[in-house]
């Protein structure tokens, strides 16, 4: 029985792309590191690490299809090390480890935070999510849910937009 579960799990990891292959152990130790942080650091203090505020306004980073390509890898990547964690890897984690590899990539993305009420209206429930271009790279289909209460953009991004309002 285990080795039948360990057998299809490692042609499972065989069928993968290179690119999840080599990022899966590190983005699976940066799960763990994002969400220890998510945990202890206030968020007032991640804050200026997830990117530029740019408010409540929902964007959609405008990127060229070979970004749009290795943004699905991210996504393939964060999706496949979360499913494999001893610890609880939810949105919040998966949008600061996608933003980390965008960020190395430069790939222009933009995080989001949003709420909505659960069915009863009785609590709100928190979601981040990121998107970059066509792809959501974390969070699902979220617009449609959540209010968004704030979004970060990468700086690249800010940066040319800063340059068109001049």
């Amino acid at each position: 029985m285990i080795f039948s579960t360990l057998l299809r799990k490692v042609r499972n990891f065989a069928h993968l792309s290179w690119f999840v292959k080599t990022w899966f152990l590190p983005v699976w130790f940066l799960l763990g590191v994002s969400r220890s942080l998510v945990l202890i650091i206030p968020f007032r203090h991640l804050a200026p690490r997830l990117g530029v505020r740019t408010g409540i306004l929902p964007w959609v980073a405008l990127v060229d299809s070979g970004r749009e390509a290795r943004a699905l890898s991210i996504a393939r990547v964060v999706q496949t090390a979360a499913s494999y964690t001893p610890w609880v890897s939810n949105c919040f984690p998966q949008a600061v480890v996608a933003r980390i590899l965008l960020g190395i990539y430069c790939v222009p993305y933009c995080l989001f935070f949003g709420v909505t009420r659960d069915p009863t209206g009785s609590t709100l429930k928190a979601h981040a999510w990121v998107t970059a271009g066509r792809v959501r790279v974390t969070g699902g289909e979220s617009f449609g849910q959540f209010t968004v209460l704030g979004c970060f953009v990468s700086p690249c991004l800010a940066h040319a937009i800063s340059q068109i309002d001049q």
